[in-house]
C-alpha cells in the first residue's frame, strides 16, 4: 500500500467514525446482513411493511483503496426509508486487488440482485443505483460496459446480459483520469489501482467520459461547494446531455455554506437530507409499473 492509500485509510476511517457515531438501525427497516454474492459480502435493507420494492444498488466510494458496506449502512438504510430495497455491497480494494476487480464485483452484485428478487422482494422492473466518488466512477463505468459488449470484453468483465439500471445518481465522482504533472491525489492512486500503474492506455480505458453512448441511463449528477472533483460533474452532465440522456445536475452549497466532498453521506445534515430526497424523487420519475402489477 502506498503512502497515499495509507493516509486515505487513516483519515477516512476517522472521519467516518465521527459521522456515524451513535447512529442505529431505524425501527422501520428490516436488514439482511453479510450475504455472499461472490468474493465479498452484501447487505439488503428494506421497509418492514410491504412485499415488493424498487431497488437501489449502492456503490461505495473511498478512492478505490478504502471502504466497505459497513461504512455505508446508515446512509443506505436512510435511502431504504424512502420506500426502496437497498443493496449495499463491499467490493475488493486496491492495491491488493488491481483493476478490474472492483468493476468485476460491481457486475457480480447486480447479477446477484437479478437472481434473488423473490427472496428479498426486489421489483426487477425498477432497479436504480447510486455511487459516490470512486463509486460514482465505478457505477458510470458499469453502465458503459452494460451498453457496449466490446468494451466489457476489453476490460475483461461480464455485466448481466441485457441489463441497464433504470436511472443512476452519480455523486461527487471522477469521470476522466488524466496524467497530471502535479501528481494530484487521483493520479497517485492510479499507481495502486492499475496493473501498469497508470499508462495512457489504462487511463483512457478507465475514464467513463470516453465510453459514453446514447441510451446511457437518466442521470442525477451532483457536486457541492468544497468538493475537490467539481469540474468532473459538469463535464459529465454536458457530455450526457449532448448524447440525449436526461440529466439533472445539482450543485449544493455556496461560498457561505461549504459542504465538501460526499456531504450527502452525513444523513443528519439538512443539506444531505435534501439531496437524498431529490435523488429518490428523481428515481420515482423513471419508475415503471412492475410486471406483478399488470
Amino acid at each position: 500500500m502506498s503512502f497515499y492509500s495509507f493516509m486515505i485509510n487513516r483519515a477516512f476511517s476517522a472521519s467516518d467514525n465521527r459521522r456515524d457515531r451513535s447512529l442505529t438501525t431505524p425501527d422501520d427497516i428490516l436488514r439482511f446482513d453479510n450475504i455472499s454474492y461472490g468474493p465479498e459480502l452484501l447487505d439488503v435493507y428494506r421497509p418492514k411493511t410491504g412485499d415488493r420494492f424498487p431497488v437501489i444498488v449502492s456503490v461505495h466510494g473511498g478512492g478505490w483503496v478504502y471502504g466497505d458496506k459497513d461504512r455505508y449502512q446508515y446512509y443506505c438504510m436512510d435511502l431504504a426509508r424512502h420506500g426502496f430495497a437497498v443493496v449495499n455491497f463491499t467490493y475488493r480494494l486496491a492495491p491488493k486487488h488491481k483493476f478490474p476487480a472492483a468493476l468485476e464485483d460491481t457486475c457480480s452484485a447486480f447479477s446477484w440482485v437479478l437472481t434473488h428478487a423473490d427472496e428479498y422482494g426486489f421489483d426487477l422492473d425498477n432497479v436504480f443505483a447510486v455511487g459516490d466518488s470512486a463509486g460514482a466512477h465505478l457505477l458510470s463505468l458499469f453502465c458503459c460496459v452494460c451498453q457496449d459488449p466490446s468494451f466489457a470484453k476489453e476490460l475483461s468483465v461480464v455485466p448481466p446480459e441485457g441489463f441497464l439500471p433504470k436511472a443512476v445518481a452519480l455523486n461527487c465522482g471522477v469521470y476522466q483520469v488524466e496524467r497530471s504533472k502535479k501528481k494530484d491525489l487521483t493520479t497517485r492512486l492510479m499507481e495502486d489501482l492499475l496493473p501498469e500503474k497508470g499508462t495512457d492506455r489504462e487511463l483512457k480505458a478507465i475514464s467513463p467520459v470516453f465510453h459514453l453512448l446514447p441510451g446511457f441511463p437518466p442521470a442525477f449528477i451532483m457536486t457541492a461547494e468544497g468538493d475537490f472533483l467539481i469540474p468532473h460533474a459538469a463535464m459529465l452532465a454536458d457530455k450526457l446531455k449532448s448524447l440525449g440522456t436526461p440529466v439533472e445536475y445539482r450543485y449544493y452549497g455556496d461560498p457561505e455554506h461549504v459542504l465538501g466532498h460526499v456531504f450527502h453521506l452525513k444523513i443528519r445534515l439538512d443539506e444531505a437530507k435534501h439531496c437524498n430526497d431529490e435523488e429518490c424523487a428523481f428515481f420515482r420519475q423513471y419508475m415503471a409499473c412492475s410486471k406483478s402489477e399488470l
